[in-house]
């Protein structure tokens, strides 16, 4: 049996569908339960394997230890991230927000308190899963957590007041209701993640050459790593906020629910649950996490770089976070 190269992931990350089955891995919510046993074996057994790459081991086995501790260590800390925040606690920390912040009518204070709690979580999430080798100190991020928060209240009280207001039919302005808490979440969970993790793009982030060696720290790469987190972000929110409240608009006039309904609550759940359990791994897919830049478009002391042979390099990659 061929040695398997288990500092690559399982599936080839050239490609939308290896990156979208290799985070299905990464958010699937049964790693939540795996013991601090169950992860220290997992990794012994890694490390085992790699220095005895010949060794007689089942494939399934490495791949499922390598599944736990890539969806609860950190890549650049070695370090298990904390549990709610982990890329797969994704859906379950995030399912009572959603549902919240999709209650019909809400007064300005329910919008209020779930903006709050949504930027918060985000905070959380984009702390815990950033590039980790430009951290934040306390204070950067307690500006970043009070502006995310201010913006996010802002557009969602200002877009909920505007909207009511408008001179144009109910239907579409009932549309545009239901919409509004998907506009206030990907325009506020954007700024989130560029005032969390702006200190990279200020400073820059580690690059590194195909055989991981570090060259130095860049701000183009942290400029593309927060974009591209940024926009997975909104991706995977669109879905979230959007489908389940057009599908329930459809479905509510049914005789079906007309005569059942208290089963539009737990349809709603399930619908959120089901869009979110899609959506997240999707989204965060377009990218590869190890993404690379062409060093001609980076700064200037990565373009004359040469390798181990003394040939040019010409792309260097990085660790772009989730």
């Amino acid at each position: 049996m061929a040695a398997i190269d288990l500092s690559k992931p399982r599936y080839p990350q050239s490609t939308y569908w290896g990156r979208f089955r290799h985070f299905i891995d990464v958010t699937d919510v049964r790693t939540l339960f795996v013991s601090g046993q169950q992860l220290e074996a997992a990794k012994g057994l890694l490390a085992h394997y790699k220095q005895n790459p010949g060794m007689a081991v089942d494939p399934e086995k490495l791949w499922k230890a390598k599944k736990v501790v890539d969806s609860t260590v950190h890549p650049d800390t070695g370090e298990p991230i904390l549990l709610p925040f982990r890329m797969s606690c994704f859906v379950p920390t995030n399912m009572v927000l959603v549902a919240g912040m999709l209650t019909p009518n809400p007064s300005i204070k329910t919008i209020l308190f779930w903006q709050w709690a949504n930027q918060s979580v985000n905070v959380a999430f984009n702390s815990a899963n950033a590039n980790k080798s430009t951290p934040m100190d306390i204070k950067e991020t307690a500006v970043a957590y009070v502006s995310a928060v201010t913006s996010s209240c802002a557009i969602a009280v200002g877009l909920t007041q505007a909207v009511p207001r408008l001179n144009i039919s109910a239907s579409i302005k009932h549309l545009m209701m239901k919409l509004v808490p998907f506009a206030a979440v990907a325009t506020a969970g954007t700024i989130n993640v560029f005032l969390m993790r702006g200190k990279e793009i200020s400073n820059g982030i580690d690059v590194f050459t195909e055989h991981n060696e570090c060259v130095g720290k860049s701000k183009a790469a942290g400029l593309a790593a927060v974009s591209q987190v940024a926009i997975s972000r909104v991706l995977t929110n669109a879905p979230v906020l959007v489908v389940p409240p057009l599908v329930l608009d459809r479905i509510q006039e049914t005789a079906f629910l007309q005569a059942r309904p208290k089963l539009f609550l737990p349809i709603n759940f399930g619908l959120i649950a089901l869009t979110m359990m899609t959506a997240l791994p999707a989204a965060i897919a377009v990218f590869p996490q190890i993404s690379s830049l062409e060093t001609s478009s980076m700064e200037p002391e990565f373009q004359n770089l040469t390798d181990r042979d003394g040939k040019p390099i010409t792309r260097l990659y990085y660790n772009k976070g989730l």
